[in-house]
């Protein structure tokens, strides 16, 4: 499993969809009145779509992992707050159930992806060793000349005196 991409990634494109139902349910007349909740089911549907895209720019399989956990947590969140948007009347039973079902869905993607790197041996691609090339942003300098470069006519160390 090779991503050069966050956006390739199965589990950040549930959780972008899990954001775009979110958005729908919270823009209907009495959820987008309860500011609060409104703001947490957002911003936790956010933050999984978000913490998967951050952990996987940072290059490295333990943080992406670490990331990875935020965002399954979230997912969790969403579930839990779209309980109390049913029991305040905000969505319906099948609103609800649709919402929970997206956000499982997401978080097995995102616990098949822990599992995956918990059992490779690649470290991450801040750990890859990537080949000189002319469409790098920072070149490789070329080699400093030696900071004591020996002299072409060196002296004895011992000169043997002159005699007049």
């Amino acid at each position: 499993m090779t991503f050069k991409r966050f956006e390739e990634i199965d589990a950040w494109k549930l959780a972008r969809e899990l954001c775009k139902i979110v958005r729908q349910y919270t823009e209907k007349e009495n959820f987008s009145r309860d500011w609060e909740l409104r703001r947490q089911i957002r911003s936790s549907s956010g933050s999984a779509m978000d913490c998967i895209a951050e952990g996987f720019e940072r290059g490295s399989n333990r943080e992406f992992r670490y990331f990875l956990g935020i965002a399954k947590g979230s997912c969790g969140e969403v579930r839990s707050q779209g309980y109390r948007a049913l029991d305040y009347g905000y969505v319906s039973e099948e609103e609800r159930a649709g919402m929970d079902q997206l956000a499982n869905r997401t978080s097995a993607a995102i616990q098949g992806l822990i599992d995956y790197l918990n059992k490779t041996e690649i470290k991450g691609q801040r750990h890859f060793i990537r080949p000189q090339s002319s469409d790098q942003y920072f070149p490789a300098t070329p080699n400093p000349k030696p900071s004591n470069p020996k002299p072409s006519n060196p002296k004895p160390s011992n000169p043997k005196p002159s005699n007049p």
